[in-house]
């Protein structure tokens, strides 16, 4: 099982961080599949226009831009905004280009949560929360730093990738991961030959001479 290693020096497993994001991914899928419903597409333009009304004056001219800017093309921003969250969602359960995958993710969040949830306001005397999108940016951010804290994910496609394309962890680390440990060189065998010591010469006495 992948480990991590911790402040106090032991190691931690690994998992609950893509457990995390694989989780998320799933709430975005079921979100993504309910985009494609026809309800959805039948309402997009009406919720939007709903918004701006009860918004400050002036927070109006924003809401007219994107009504103005939508409202020729409905279809076409329906599919976009469905497709992004579907892309973002299968992104996020597979673990593909993981940092690009929330920044993105936390601008789109962004955007919805300042079009179709209109800042989480109006803010009047009956508000109870400031919406959904804001809060799933946050979530965005903190995988953002556990990206930048714990490096490569294991379970994820990432993993693999790197492997194979050396740029990769560009798009989908925050720093560049440790460069894997040279592998142990093999100790070179002794080849010095020692040279054999000569025999010696076993001889008798010393002969006298006649």
């Amino acid at each position: 099982m992948s480990q991590v290693q911790v402040a106090s020096g032991r190691c931690a497993p690994a998992w609950p961080k893509d457990a995390l994001r694989i989780s998320f991914g799933i709430i975005w899928l079921i979100d993504a599949g309910l985009k494609w419903l026809p309800g959805f597409k039948d309402s997009y333009m009406s919720t939007i226009m709903g918004i701006r009304d009860g918004q400050p004056a002036g927070l109006r001219w924003w809401f007219d831009f994107w009504i103005n800017l939508q409202h020729p093309a409905v279809t076409f921003f329906w599919a976009l905004v469905a497709t992004a969250e579907t892309l973002i969602a299968v992104a996020l359960i597979v673990g593909f280009a993981r940092k690009t995958t929330y920044i993105a993710a936390i601008v789109f969040s962004f955007l919805i949560w300042s079009t179709a949830e209109g800042f989480g306001g109006p803010y009047t005397s009956g508000s109870s929360d400031i919406g959904t999108a804001v809060v799933y940016a946050v979530v965005f951010g903190g995988l953002l730093l556990l990206n930048y804290y714990e490096g490569t994910s294991r379970y994820s496609v990432d993993y693999y990738v790197e492997k194979k394309i050396s740029w990769w962890w560009r798009i989908a680390e925050m720093r560049r991961p440790a460069s894997a440990p040279e592998p142990a060189l093999a100790s070179a065998p002794l080849a010095a030959a020692v040279p054999a010591a000569a025999p010696h010469e076993i001889t008798g006495p010393p002969q006298r001479s006649a």
